[in-house]
């Protein structure tokens, strides 16, 4: 599942992709208890996150992991874009939204995605 987060280059800076696409409930969980380890240790307020949620599904149990994952990575993040997410769950999303006190942005593909993380 590792494979499924790494950092890329996009005009210069740095972008941690996290790939849940077409993922099982199971693996959303996996991938999201990996997560933390990744940005955790980048400087506070500097990850640009790119999370693509495209074709995959989700059970209560991958959104308690997605949502106990959210609370560590937060003082991390500076900006997050989401690819995929027009099947999430509505309530899912206002729930971590007003939890984390963060907008989560969609985009419809990753080029669109990317180019609003970048741009300053």
């Amino acid at each position: 599942m590792r494979e499924r987060i790494r950092f890329i280059t996009h005009q210069g800076k740095q972008i941690l992709l996290v790939d849940f696409s077409n993922c099982s409930p199971s693996q959303v969980e996996e991938i999201s208890r990996t997560v933390p380890e990744y940005v955790t240790v980048q400087p506070r307020a500097s990850v640009l996150l790119l999370v693509d949620f495209s074709g995959a599904s989700f059970d209560e149990e991958a959104m308690r992991t997605m949502k106990e994952s959210a609370v560590f990575d937060k003082p991390f993040i500076k900006r997050t874009a989401w690819t995929g997410a027009d099947k999430f769950p509505g309530l899912f999303r206002e729930n971590l939204k007003n939890f984390s006190r963060r907008e989560f942005p969609t985009f419809e593909n990753r080029e669109e995605a990317l180019a609003w993380l970048v741009k300053e």
